[in-house]
């Protein structure tokens, strides 16, 4: 004779209740997704019909204007809220002048982009990495230093340029020193004070960012960008980078990579509770799920909600994502 024991005892409280089935679990849902939270990240280049499909990051493209126009009104049907624009010159040199070039793919893709897809933010990256013949966010000197501070009338040039095409933000990213309050007094000089700040504000020099390099051919030619990006032991830090970005007059504010810096993102969004923050998801988090999809080891869908959650969970209010349109498709069916 089996001795059966007697059944459990429970006080009133049973979490178990409200995930009993899928609606019940919808209902009471804390953190939702929403495709009007998402900016799609695109990469601009010369030419037209041009979808050159970067390497590591499948899925994602070099786009001529026309095709990126296109990429993007697919998005928008999908309700996706915005686009982030990198550009990819046809000429590079050391002072990477062809970041305010107001004919660049950047700018002429802004200006496409407000005529024939006016519901999406367009937002413009700000930093002249991608148009320097050796990689970096700033200007060399004569002794072959970085002279960073010295570049910032650069990046306000640029940052004028994009305003200049209609872009809706501009987003300094080299996380220079003081390059916040260079592009807004630039700004607001040159008539463009209602030109929004999406400031990287705190960017760590991450490991996460070799499948972007390849995208935007920006790999610098030697050393690093860890003189003026966030070590990724430091959290306490990110705090302070926020605060100095309001003071000089961000609008919205940045944490980057996302995953890896969830703790961080909390902190930002309790310590700077009056503005927007994002959260870039970024190429090596993208990838990384691609890969173990394509090897079948998760499953695709459910991975990438599930890390889009967390990122909002965390505190984003928006999150900046390969999967924007690929996520917004999801969330519909």
């Amino acid at each position: 004779m089996i001795d059966l024991l007697p059944p459990p005892t429970f006080g009133p409280d049973r979490p178990m209740r409200l995930r009993a089935s899928a609606p019940l679990r919808r209902l009471v849902r804390e953190t939702r997704l929403d495709p009007a939270s998402f900016v799609l990240p695109l990469f601009v280049k010369a030419g037209e019909g041009v979808r050159d499909e970067i390497a590591s990051m499948p899925g994602v493209f070099q786009l001529s204007v026309d095709e990126a126009v296109r990429e993007a009104e697919r998005a928008s049907a999908l309700g996706v809220g915005g686009v982030l624009l990198f550009g990819i010159p046809a000429h590079k040199d050391a002072e990477g002048s062809a970041a305010s070039d107001d004919s660049e793919a950047v700018q002429r893709a802004v200006r496409a982009l407000k005529a024939e897809v006016p519901e999406l933010a367009v937002i413009t990256d700000v930093c002249l990495c991608e148009y320097t013949d050796h990689g970096h966010c700033g200007w060399l000197g004569t002794d072959g230093e970085l002279e960073l501070e010295a570049s910032l009338p650069a990046h306000v040039a640029a940052a004028v340029s994009h305003a200049r095409a209609g872009a809706d933000l501009v987003a300094p990213s080299s996380m220079i020193d003081g390059v916040v309050g260079a592009v807004r007094a630039g700004l607001d000089a040159a008539g463009y004070p209602h030109v929004g700040i999406f400031s990287y504000a705190v960017k760590y020099a991450s490991a996460f960012y070799g499948p972007f390099r390849d995208a935007a051919d920006s790999a610098p030619v030697f050393g690093d960008r860890r003189t003026h990006q966030m070590d990724p032991a430091n959290r306490r830090e990110a705090v302070r980078e926020a605060a100095l970005d309001v003071a000089q007059g961000a609008d919205l504010l940045m944490v980057k990579p996302a995953v890896a810096t969830l703790d961080v993102i909390r902190d930002v969004r309790q310590a700077v509770p009056d503005r927007p923050l994002g959260a870039y998801h970024v190429s090596g988090e993208y990838a990384m799920l691609k890969a173990a999809a394509e090897r079948g080891w998760i499953d695709e869908r459910r991975a990438v909600l599930e890390t889009l959650t967390s990122i909002r969970r965390a505190g984003a209010d928006l999150v900046v994502t390969y999967y924007a349109a690929q996520a917004a498709r999801w969330l519909v069916e």
